[in-house]
Protein backbone atom coordinates (compact mmCIF):
# COMPACT_ATOMS: atom_id res chain seq x y z
CA UNK A 1 0.00 0.00 0.00
CA UNK A 2 1.40 3.24 -0.83
CA UNK A 3 2.05 5.81 1.68
CA UNK A 4 -0.14 8.49 2.91
CA UNK A 5 -0.58 11.06 0.08
CA UNK A 6 0.89 9.40 -2.19
CA UNK A 7 -0.54 9.78 -5.96
CA UNK A 8 0.26 6.59 -8.14
CA UNK A 9 0.88 7.74 -12.29
CA UNK A 10 -0.34 5.66 -14.71
CA UNK A 11 -0.61 5.54 -18.48
CA UNK A 12 -3.90 7.34 -18.77
CA UNK A 13 -4.50 11.49 -19.46
CA UNK A 14 -1.78 13.57 -20.35
CA UNK A 15 0.99 11.84 -18.60
CA UNK A 16 2.49 8.41 -19.70
CA UNK A 17 4.47 6.91 -16.72
CA UNK A 18 5.25 3.95 -15.50
CA UNK A 19 2.96 1.94 -13.11
CA UNK A 20 5.72 2.12 -10.85
CA UNK A 21 5.98 6.01 -10.22
CA UNK A 22 4.45 8.22 -7.92
CA UNK A 23 4.19 11.72 -6.60
CA UNK A 24 4.28 12.82 -2.91
CA UNK A 25 4.31 16.37 -1.16
CA UNK A 26 7.35 16.84 0.24
CA UNK A 27 5.83 17.42 3.61
CA UNK A 28 3.78 14.37 3.44
CA UNK A 29 6.96 12.29 2.81
CA UNK A 30 8.79 14.14 5.81
CA UNK A 31 5.93 12.23 7.88
CA UNK A 32 5.66 9.01 6.54
CA UNK A 33 9.23 8.93 5.51
CA UNK A 34 9.78 5.33 6.45
CA UNK A 35 6.88 4.17 4.91
CA UNK A 36 8.06 6.05 1.11
CA UNK A 37 11.00 4.51 1.52
CA UNK A 38 9.81 1.02 2.17
CA UNK A 39 7.46 1.48 -0.64
CA UNK A 40 10.49 2.41 -2.97
CA UNK A 41 12.47 -0.11 -1.60
CA UNK A 42 10.11 -3.48 -1.82
CA UNK A 43 8.51 -2.26 -4.98
CA UNK A 44 11.57 -1.07 -6.90
CA UNK A 45 9.17 2.32 -7.22
CA UNK A 46 9.99 5.81 -7.93
CA UNK A 47 8.56 8.10 -5.68
CA UNK A 48 9.00 11.51 -6.79
CA UNK A 49 8.76 14.69 -3.83
CA UNK A 50 7.25 17.45 -4.90
CA UNK A 51 6.72 21.34 -3.87
CA UNK A 52 4.09 23.25 -4.98
CA UNK A 53 3.44 20.64 -7.54
CA UNK A 54 6.75 20.67 -8.57
CA UNK A 55 9.23 17.62 -8.57
CA UNK A 56 11.70 18.25 -6.63
CA UNK A 57 13.56 15.18 -5.41
CA UNK A 58 12.84 11.49 -6.21
CA UNK A 59 13.69 8.12 -3.92
CA UNK A 60 14.60 4.84 -5.55
CA UNK A 61 15.53 1.75 -4.49
CA UNK A 62 19.44 1.14 -4.05
CA UNK A 63 19.18 -1.55 -7.16
CA UNK A 64 17.93 0.99 -9.31
CA UNK A 65 20.09 4.30 -8.05
CA UNK A 66 23.23 1.06 -9.12
CA UNK A 67 21.46 0.84 -12.38
CA UNK A 68 21.22 4.25 -12.87
CA UNK A 69 24.74 4.64 -12.09
CA UNK A 70 26.00 2.21 -14.31
CA UNK A 71 24.17 3.62 -17.37
CA UNK A 72 25.87 6.85 -17.16
CA UNK A 73 29.08 4.96 -16.87
CA UNK A 74 28.79 3.47 -19.93
CA UNK A 75 27.41 6.19 -21.82
CA UNK A 76 30.58 8.66 -20.43
CA UNK A 77 32.63 5.64 -21.32
CA UNK A 78 31.31 5.70 -24.73
CA UNK A 79 31.77 9.10 -25.60
CA UNK A 80 35.26 8.71 -24.23
CA UNK A 81 36.27 6.34 -26.74
CA UNK A 82 34.13 8.35 -29.38
CA UNK A 83 36.45 11.53 -28.96
CA UNK A 84 39.37 9.72 -28.90
CA UNK A 85 38.62 8.08 -32.29
CA UNK A 86 37.92 11.66 -33.47
CA UNK A 87 41.54 12.11 -33.94
CA UNK A 88 42.79 15.78 -34.61
CA UNK A 89 46.11 17.87 -33.68
CA UNK A 90 46.27 17.55 -29.59
CA UNK A 91 45.33 21.13 -28.18
CA UNK A 92 48.24 22.23 -25.69
CA UNK A 93 46.69 22.72 -21.86
CA UNK A 94 47.91 26.13 -21.93
CA UNK A 95 45.25 27.01 -24.65
CA UNK A 96 42.76 24.80 -22.84
CA UNK A 97 43.10 26.97 -20.11
CA UNK A 98 42.90 29.92 -21.62
CA UNK A 99 39.52 28.93 -23.40
CA UNK A 100 38.38 27.92 -19.96
CA UNK A 101 39.36 31.13 -18.30
CA UNK A 102 41.23 29.34 -15.59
Amino acid sequence: MPAPGCTRLGSRGDHVHSELMSELPIEQAQAHLGEVVEDAERAGEVIYLTRHGRRVAAIVSPELAAEIEQAEEEADIAAARAALDEGGEPIPWEQVKAELGL
